[in-house]
């Protein structure tokens, strides 16, 4: 890792802050969010009756990713994520490669969050109310992660009772029928690996809690344990609430709902709960918004600090030891993608990134020692092709896009290599 400089006389390290208890929550937020309320009816037209099967896929991938990336978050508690892991382990080419699938990919799953808000909030000013919903999270961001951090609580707290309330509506309704959750011929081998690469874009949050890897207390014991425990929260709350709405709706009428949990409190006879629905869902994006644009920076600050990025970006506020150039970058970005563009179809591509992200992550993990901490051997192998296999059966635009966009970073890395601007070390 390079040298961290200074900004104005100040050393250019953030401050460890977290426990956790504010970890395991900072994950959950960007999990538990707007994923879940929209993700389940375009997993349903792919697998159909085998959505639980891609949730179950999903999740695999994710638990192999999510043990990769703790143990080297652990190795490496500095902010990057595996941004740092590729470098250190793989070579400064793959860890840029990393950087550059992350923080584009995640870039505009911050404006389509924003836009879920502002879709949520008051539809027919869409594009404006995502826009203060990104200058306001990043106002936030800016005072510093512990505010952060005690926002991102509140909002898993009302999520998760919007969604409880979801859960009972539905299984207690008389048009709850097990039956629907019955295997058929509509769930395709195909459809069920394109499903559980659709739903692994709402797992991905936990690589939050690594990319805060120089903000938290004690990484080496944190971060091991905050990573797998938001995850298994996380998997016990999508796997019931896809249960929910599959026993009220069924996989054909679950696949065509415009709102899926708004649609399955009402076909449960709970037309009450709609617009708390609503309120929740826009909740739910205020969360991953925040979670994301913490994350997103972070990794902005740690490839600024290597100058893959403008080094101007690697300054950290004197006062609220926050990336504050990267956070404000990163949130006028966001801004001006939410005002001028509908950015719901680049949530494939911003899947495709993430998938690719992990693949190093997992390929990292691969070179750990035992003495460093490697997980089992089957982990980061079976994390490695289960990446790949999710991100090649996405729709084939998104693979396209995808790759496009991987191949464009790469020439960029190439073409300044050759010109001879060199990273630091």
């Amino acid at each position: 890792m390079g040298k961290a400089s200074t900004a104005g006389g100040v050393p250019d390290e953030l401050q460890r802050r977290l426990g956790v208890p504010d970890a395991v929550v900072i994950g959950l937020g960007s999990m538990i969010g707007a994923g879940i309320f929209a993700a389940l009816a375009p997993a349903a037209r792919a697998a159909g009756s085998g959505l639980l099967l891609g949730l179950a896929a999903a999740a695999a991938v994710a638990y192999c990713n999510a043990t990769s990336s703790a143990r080297l978050a652990a190795r490496y508690p500095a902010s990057g994520g595996t941004y740092v892991y590729g470098r250190e382990r793989l070579g400064a080419f793959w860890g840029y490669l990393a950087g550059w699938s992350f923080v584009v990919g995640k870039t505009a799953s911050c404006a389509a969050m924003a836009l879920t808000v502002g879709a949520y909030v008051w539809p027919g000013q869409a594009h404006a109310v995502a826009v203060a919903a990104v200058v306001a999270l990043t106002a936030v961001n800016y005072a510093g992660v512990q505010k952060s951090a005690w926002l991102t609580r509140a909002i898993v707290a009302v999520v998760l009772a919007v969604l409880a309330a979801v859960v009972v509506a539905a299984l207690t309704s008389q048009a709850a029928d097990a039956a629907r959750l019955d295997i058929g011929a509509d769930a395709s081998f195909g459809g069920v690996l394109q499903a559980g690469g659709l739903l692994f874009f709402a797992f991905a949050g936990y690589a939050r809690i690594a990319t805060l890897g120089e903000e938290v207390k004690d990484p080496a014991r944190t971060i091991p344990r905050a990573i797998p425990i938001a995850l298994g929260i996380t998997l016990v709350v999508y796997a019931v609430v896809a249960v929910a709405a599959l026993v009220v709706l069924g996989p054909g009428r679950l696949a065509h709902a415009a709102a899926p949990l708004s649609e399955a409190v009402r076909v449960a006879g709970g037309d009450w709960l709609v617009p708390v629905v609503r309120v929740g869902a826009a909740v739910a994006a205020l969360g991953s918004l925040l979670a994301l644009v913490l994350g997103v920076s972070r990794t902005t600050l740690a490839m600024a600090r290597d100058r893959h990025l403008p080094h101007v970006l690697a300054a950290v506020h004197p006062r609220f030891k926050v990336p504050h150039r990267a956070e404000l970058v990163v949130g006028a970005v966001v801004a001006v993608l939410a005002a001028v563009a509908d950015v719901r179809g680049a949530i494939g591509f911003s899947s495709f990134g993430v998938l690719a992200y992990y693949a190093i992550a997992n390929a990292s993990a691969w070179t750990l020692t035992p003495e460093e901490g490697r997980p089992p051997r089957i982990i980061p192998v079976a994390g490695v092709a289960g990446c790949m296999v999710l991100a090649f059966a996405l729709p084939l635009s998104s693979v396209l896009s995808g790759a496009a966009v991987l191949v464009a970073g790469a020439a960029a890395y190439s073409i300044r290599r050759a010109l001879g601007a060199r990273p630091a070390a």
